[in-house]
């Protein structure tokens, strides 16, 4: 029985391959010719595949070569220059050096890669799927990856940034923040259960889009993430994917002290194989060096008159009502008022509850502003609260979106009492002149938060100044009036 299997699969394969022969290859003359004409590939969408996959692999090398004089370095160079950036910070020249190095050996390794989305190496990787299926086999990328990891505000999201926008756009690649991969991750493993091995075919067909991730602001505080993602990157590295990532964390230090860690050490090992760590330093903010003369963070809870006030000015003539947003997996979220793009919640209606990023990523899909009352000083009495608000400045970041709040102090004042551990084991010892009275007992020892906490005071620091303002207008202008008007204010919202 096997060796009729064997057989049969031998014929078909025979096939295949005498069909590929036959097949009429275009002449090289006229496929340069077409480069040299053709409009730029970027503005097609995936559905005019018929002209894109006429492009050769000398054509892609070709845009590469041109795409080579506009690398990382030379643009960040450029945009010091124009006055774009400010002058070269020497830590992030260390770091564009091993992002130059990186886009330089891709550019090298396109075929054996297989980055060009319309090359035949592509299409040869895509046919291997059905005997992939009966002789497994590995295809790890002959290209490491990028870990870059560092303090908040040294730069590292800009950094991707510029590495991602030189890259040719017919490549096979992903650009997406960490909190939003791994929801697509568990939305895919929804849809495939019953498989022998859902994350097996998950992978596949991550892979298959994108052979080249960058993930932005990896972190690991969920046991479930935390458990799966070691099996999820072996299968995504044999499929020959290609990881570079931004954390505020070393790789030693992921999902520290976090529930069933044994568990998720391999993936550690994993990372490091696959990646090349850099640690970029910077003793300067960027975030906090912006000019905060037009924020919406108003202090004290008192001024929640105010907030309303200010809400109703943005939404113009148009009435805010109770709506609901449709999130993942058939799920929604309810929406006290909302109207024009801009939506209105009492702190404790969005970050009490046990919601999550995929409802925060649904709320920023369909409202660009959002006017949030009474944010709370955070302690050890509303640690789960706390988490939740870090995710919602962080999706909020990540969407460009623009937060209105009241809140119950500065930025800073919001999470002085969320510690790591090591910063509360520096606490002085207690002496007879220092009681437990003394103690502040709402005191916040969690690794995790603490961590997080620089960052969220950077970010939100940042959401309010002029120069974020500024961008979240542009981002509204460009992308939330795409469509026409109405259609998009009733976009994935339905009337409670």
């Amino acid at each position: 029985m096997r060796r009729a299997l064997v057989k049969s699969l031998g014929l078909i394969h025979s096939n295949l391959r005498h069909f590929e022969a036959k097949r009429p290859l275009l002449n090289s003359n006229t496929v340069l010719y077409d480069v040299k004409n053709r409009i730029d590939v970027c503005n097609y969408t995936h559905s005019s595949n018929i002209f894109s996959r006429a492009i050769s692999l000398d054509a892609a090398k070709v845009n590469y070569e041109e795409d080579k004089r506009k690398g990382p370095l030379v643009e960040y160079e450029r945009r010091i220059s124009v006055g774009e950036l400010e002058d070269g910070d020497n830590c992030q020249i260390g770091t564009l050096r091993e992002i130059q190095r990186l886009y330089d050996e891709l550019g090298n390794s396109v075929h054996a890669c297989h980055l060009d989305l319309y090359s035949d190496p592509g299409k040869i990787g895509r046919s291997r799927w059905l005997w992939s299926r009966f002789m497994p086999q590995s295809s790890v990328s002959p290209v490491k990856g990028l870990y870059l990891y560092g303090g908040v505000g040294t730069g590292k999201t800009m950094l991707m940034d510029l590495f991602f926008d030189q890259l040719p756009c017919s490549w096979r690649k992903k650009r997406i923040h960490f909190h939003d991969f791994m929801l697509n991750v568990h939305s895919r493993l929804q849809r495939h259960r019953g498989v022998s091995d859902p994350l097996e075919v998950v992978a596949g067909e991550i892979s298959h889009e994108s052979i080249l991730l960058c993930l932005d602001e990896f972190m690991v505080n969920d046991v479930a993430d935390a458990l799966i993602l070691n099996r999820l990157f072996k299968h995504l590295f044999c499929n020959g994917v290609i990881l570079v990532a931004t954390s505020n964390r070393a790789p030693d230090n992921l999902y520290e002290r976090g529930l069933q860690r044994d568990l998720f050490l391999p993936f550690i090992s994993t990372l490091k194989e696959r990646c090349i760590i850099h640690e970029i330093g910077s003793s300067v903010d960027y975030r906090r060096r912006t000019s905060a003369e037009e924020g919406f963070y108003f202090i004290q809870n008192s001024t929640s008159d105010f907030l309303m006030q200010r809400f109703n000015e943005l939404i113009g003539e148009h009435i805010a009502r109770p709506r609901k947003v449709e999130v993942v997996m058939g799920r929604t979220l309810e929406v006290p008022l909302g109207a024009n793009g801009c939506a209105y919640f009492p702190f404790e209606e969005l970050c009490d509850k046990p919601l999550g990023a995929a409802d925060y990523f649904g709320l920023c899909k369909s409202f660009h502003t959002l006017a949030l009352d009474g944010v709370p000083i955070f302690g050890l009495h509303n640690r789960t609260a706390a988490y939740r608000f870090v995710t919602l400045v962080d999706v909020m970041y990540e969407n460009k979106a623009r937060l209105m709040c009241t809140a119950g102090g500065t930025p800073f004042e919001l999470l002085e009492r969320i510690v790591t551990i090591a910063d509360a084991h520096s606490v002085a010892p207690r002496t007879s002149s220092r009681s437990r009275k003394n103690d502040d007992f709402d005191l916040c020892v969690d690794n995790e938060l603490g961590f997080a906490k620089d960052r969220t005071i950077s970010r939100l620091t940042e959401m309010n100044s002029k120069e974020y303002l500024e961008q979240h207008s542009e981002m509204v202008a460009t992308k939330w009036f795409e469509t026409p008007r109405e259609e998009n204010a009733n976009a994935n919202v339905v009337y409670a």
